[in-house]
């Protein structure tokens, strides 16, 4: 009689699910340890049970594989690794590149400082413009009243003029 093949989910009775779980952690114990004698590599298994109980295994040990990868420095992605004369060339012509494009940039953001300050200048003197064109409005409307009362004020006169006129 072989192997069944059982549905993978999980198991609903507390008792089935810790022998379960002690068998499997056995197994997978045994296959690390078959992995770490015949390839040669270092591993950690840590696993804690469902109370929470911490299970681990380790070749040599867990602490070693641990501290190997806490202390292992992780990789630059921004940083190019060279190993021979060629690629010290082009990374210092990529540094180069690199710089004059710095360079550019700073002079870009020094004309766009130098045009956004002309343009609140030129925004003050729109304002200003402004400003002027409501006082010229202003100006305007007070001549055509100064000028409608004029000519009302001439009116009155010539009205006095004839009745001084007509009473004689």
């Amino acid at each position: 009689m072989g192997r069944r093949k059982i549905e993978i989910k999980m198991v609903k009775d507390l008792n089935t699910r810790q022998v379960t779980f002690s068998k499997r952690r056995s197994g997978l114990f045994k296959k690390a340890n078959e992995l770490s004698i015949m390839c040669g590599c270092e591993l950690a298994i840590v696993m804690f049970s469902h109370g929470n109980k911490p299970y681990s295994y380790g070749h040599p040990n867990v602490d070693a594989v641990a501290a190997k990868i806490l202390h292992q420095e992780e990789p630059n992605p921004n940083s190019v690794q060279c190993s021979s004369s060629s690629n010290d060339e082009t990374l210092n012509k990529l540094n180069e590149e690199l710089a004059d494009i710095m360079d550019q940039t700073y002079e870009e953001e020094k004309k766009a400082e130098i045009l956004d300050k002309k343009l609140a200048q030129k925004k003050k003197e729109l304002e200003k413009v402004q400003d002027l064109s409501v006082f010229e409005a202003m100006r305007r409307s007070i001549k055509e009243r100064i000028n409608e009362l004029e000519a009302v004020e001439a009116m009155l006169m010539i009205k006095e003029q004839d009745q001084c006129s007509s009473s004689q």
